[in-house]
C-alpha cells in the first residue's frame, strides 16, 4: 500500500520511520563478534521468533540445530570454505528443511502408502526454513544482535550428513551465525542493494533491458566499468569452484525426493 491508499494510514513519511521498517533498512551482515555470550533470554527471544514465522499449513517443516560442540564448529567452519568466524560466533544455528518428520506422524497414526517425499515437498520446505531463519535474523538485530546467513553449508554433501547426523530428507537450507558485533562492524556500510525500478515487475515476468542490468550493478561496482566488474564477478562467484561444489552437493541431497508426485514411500527410510 502507498500514502494514496485510504486503507493505509501512514504517509510515506512515516513507513520509512517506523521501527521495524528502519531496522530492515539498516540491518546488515556481520562477521566480527564481540566475544560475550548471548543471555539464555536473548536466545531464547531468537529462536521464538523463528518458531512464530509464517508456515505453510502450520506444519513448520524445518528443524533447527544449535552448534555447541567445540570440535563440530571447527570441522563445520571449515567445510563452509574455511571461514573461521563460524567457529568464533557465540550462537550457531543450523536451519535445515525436514521432509521427514511429517510421514514420521502419518506412520506413527497408521496411515497406509505414504507419498515418498518430493522435490516440491523439498521445495516448500525451504520455503519454511528460510521465512523462519529471517525471523531469527530480523529479532536478532532488534535486540542488537548481529548475525550472518552461511550458504556454503549446502557444500560438502557426504561429509555435512556425517558431522550433523543428517538422515534422508533432511537437507541444510541455511546456517546462521548470531552475535554481537564489534564497533568496526556496526560502523561497516552496508552494501548498496538494486532499486525498485530494476527488480519489480507488472503482471508478467520480462527480461531485464540492458539499462536495468547496469542499473542492478550500478552501486556495486564502483569506479569499475560494466564490463570488468561483472567478468570478474561471474569469475569469483558463479564460476567458482565452491559455487560447482554447492551445485554438486545439492544435487546429492536431491537424489533422496521423487520428481513423479506418485513414489511410494519405503517406511523403513524413516529410521
Amino acid at each position: 500500500m502507498t500514502a494514496d491508499d485510504p486503507q493505509n494510514p501512514l504517509p510515506d513519511s512515516l513507513l520509512a520511520s517506523t521501527v521495524t521498517t528502519r531496522e530492515l533498512q539498516e540491518r546488515k551482515s556481520v562477521r566480527v563478534f564481540r566475544p560475550e555470550p548471548l543471555s539464555p533470554q536473548v536466545r531464547e527471544s531468537i529462536l521464538e521468533a523463528a518458531f512464530e514465522a509464517p508456515t505453510a499449513g502450520n506444519q513448520q517443516l524445518y528443524s533447527i540445530i544449535e552448534i555447541k560442540d567445540e570440535k563440530i564448529r571447527q570441522k563445520l567452519a571449515l567445510l563452509c570454505d574455511d571461514q573461521p568466524f563460524i567457529d568464533a560466533a557465540p550462537l550457531v544455528l543450523a536451519f535445515v528443511a525436514d521432509c521427514r518428520y511429517w510421514p514420521q506422524i502419518y506412520r506413527a497414526a497408521g496411515a497406509e502408502k505414504i507419498r515418498q517425499p518430493g522435490v516440491g515437498d523439498l521445495l516448500l520446505a525451504v520455503d519454511d526454513t528460510l521465512i523462519a531463519a529471517q525471523n531469527a535474523v530480523s529479532a536478532a538485530w532488534s535486540l542488537g544482535v548481529g548475525s550472518c546467513y552461511i550458504g556454503d553449508f549446502m557444500e560438502n554433501a557426504e561429509a555435512m550428513r556425517e558431522l550433523l547426523h543428517l538422515p534422508s530428507f533432511v537437507f541444510p537450507a541455511t546456517l546462521v551465525v548470531f552475535g554481537y558485533p564489534t564497533q568496526k562492524q556496526l560502523e561497516r556500510q552496508k552494501p548498496s542493494r538494486s532499486p525498485e525500478c530494476a527488480m519489480v515487475m507488472v503482471d508478467s515476468y520480462q527480461d531485464r533491458s540492458p539499462e536495468d542490468l547496469h542499473e542492478i550493478v550500478g552501486a556495486r561496482r564502483g569506479s569499475q566499468d560494466f564490463e570488468s566488474w561483472a567478468q570478474a564477478f561471474c569469475a569469483r562467484k558463479y564460476n567458482s569452484d565452491f559455487s560447482r561444489e554447492m551445485t554438486r552437493s545439492v544435487g546429492v541431497y536431491l537424489a533422496d525426493f521423487d520428481n513423479s508426485g506418485n513414489g511410494e514411500l519405503d517406511l523403513s527410510a524413516l529410521g
